[in-house]
């Protein structure tokens, strides 16, 4: 146990210099990955049925969403920021369903939008 202390201290100063030195785009990345990680691990408490940890872990994932929209420019981002706004309510409402009715396809979608939205700011990236 003392190991994992000190493995997940290891993680999150790493995180922490990542996300110090990361651009504004890295970051998106950074948060929709781990948005990622977490709707696996909310899959994992579903099916073991540990319920207080879902709710911990859907929790985090509905703050992440909130950031992620609340960091949308609507002035600069035009349409596309109002087409991420929907899919962030969207994800939202799955989530919402996932832990209401323990639905791992629920979690599925999410992580099939997210996903998408993930390709598209890597390629985004790229091209910048």
């Amino acid at each position: 146990m003392l190991m994992d202390s000190g493995y997940d201290s290891y993680q999150q100063v790493d995180l922490d210099a990542q996300a110090a030195s990361a651009s504004p785009h890295q970051l998106v990345v950074m948060l929709i990955d781990g948005l990622l990680d977490e709707v696996e691990r909310t899959r994992g408490h579903i099916t073991a049925g540990r319920l207080a940890q879902k709710g911990t872990s859907i929790s985090k994932c509905m703050n992440i969403l909130i950031g992620l929209d609340s960091a949308l420019d609507d002035e600069k981002g035009g349409e596309v920021a109002e087409n991420l706004h929907q899919l962030y309510d969207f994800c939202q409402m799955e989530l919402y369903q996932a832990s209401l009715n323990n639905d791992v396809d629920k979690l599925t979608n999410v992580e099939r939008v997210m996903g998408n939205i993930r390709e598209g700011w890597m390629n985004f990236g790229q091209q910048s």
